[in-house]
């Protein structure tokens, strides 16, 4: 199958990529950024030069590469976000979840793709009520943070585009929170030097439930999804849902760090804005079932426990050192 990832040199493509080829794919995989281009063809795909956001570009890359089924990773995130202006940061992704999937929707019904999987979000977006662990029939937060509606309203225009497509095989896969190379959950990671440096605290009770994923295991669903597999909307999930009061505590023990600082609530608002105490207080998980079910995708990381000490592991003894050296 001729498949093309859109967006591929994030830390998604760097996994989907080699797992599309080991399955016997002919994979093509487009930047915006052509110098980035020898890192797609390192990967063992063909690079296509393309703005997710220019119609006549997206139409052009598509027509050039003829895909059986088309992959939309395209995201515009970098670093640490901004929680107090989630919205802001999120801005440029949205318009790639919006404008970006119709015109990739667009180019396969012209090109006669047949096969469109797409990148959704799960954790934060899910109603804060209820069940802790939500399943794909649950509903999306009907009220927000404020600064958190603009990208919650273009994640369910996402999904609504998608599924309401019917003369594609469509699906829809809600990735949980990322770790693994290239994520902020690595060595170097925006979330784990923040944890190293006691940076990252628990807020109020903690209570907020965050659902895991490795990178290597998006990269397993995704090409499942892709091989003619149920239509539909997917949680791509580990086994683990945990509160912060769980998993930020046990993170900082694995990389070697000194406890999180605690915060009440009302002083961490004035920090990270109403949109962060809801991560770290009241957001619900997510249930892998279907994804296990219909996909026949189960996680190799199955707890964010053990994936986080196989990722993490080694930096405990690299803190302990470093802390040596502070104290000669």
């Amino acid at each position: 199958m001729r498949v093309f990832v859109a967006g591929a040199t994030g830390a998604i493509g760097a996994a989907l990529i080699p797992e599309l080829l080991r399955r016997g794919h002919e994979v093509f995989g487009s930047t915006r950024n052509l110098s980035k281009a020898a890192v797609i063809t390192s990967m063992g795909a063909q690079p296509v030069g393309m703005n997710g956001l220019d119609q006549a570009e997206v139409l052009s890359a598509v027509r050039k590469v003829k895909p059986d089924a088309i992959v939309h990773q395209m995201t515009a995130l970098a670093g640490a976000q901004n929680l107090k202006h989630f919205d802001t940061e999120f801005e440029q992704t949205n318009e790639l979840r919006t404008r970006g999937t119709d015109y990739l929707i667009a180019a396969a019904r012209h090109s006669g793709t047949r096969h469109l999987v797409v990148q959704s979000f799960t954790g934060w977006p899910n109603a804060r009520d209820g069940d802790p662990i939500k399943t794909e029939t649950d509903p999306l937060d009907a009220t927000p943070p404020a600064a958190m509606s603009r990208t919650l309203a273009a994640i369910r225009k996402l999904e609504q585009t998608v599924l309401a497509v019917t003369d594609m095989h469509a699906v829809v896969l809600r990735y949980g929170a990322l770790y693994g190379p290239g994520t902020q959950m690595s060595s170097g990671g925006d979330i784990v030097e923040m944890v190293r440096r006691r940076r990252l605290p628990v807020v109020g009770d903690g209570g907020g439930v965050w659902s895991f994923i490795h990178v290597a295991d998006v990269a397993t669903a995704t090409a499942q999804a892709v091989e003619e597999r149920p239509s539909g909307l997917y949680n791509i999930v580990d086994d683990e849902p945990a509160a912060v009061r769980v998993w930020l505590p046990e993170l900082a023990v694995i990389l070697g760090a000194k406890a999180p600082r605690r915060v009440p609530s009302w002083i961490a608002r004035f920090l990270i804005g109403e949109s962060g105490v809801s991560m770290m207080t009241s957001i619900r998980g997510s249930s892998n079932e279907k994804a296990k079910r219909l996909l026949g995708w189960a996680p190799l990381n199955r707890s964010w426990r053990e994936g986080f000490r196989r990722e993490l592991g080694n930096l405990a003894s690299s803190s302990r050192r470093t802390q040596e050296c502070h104290a000669r």
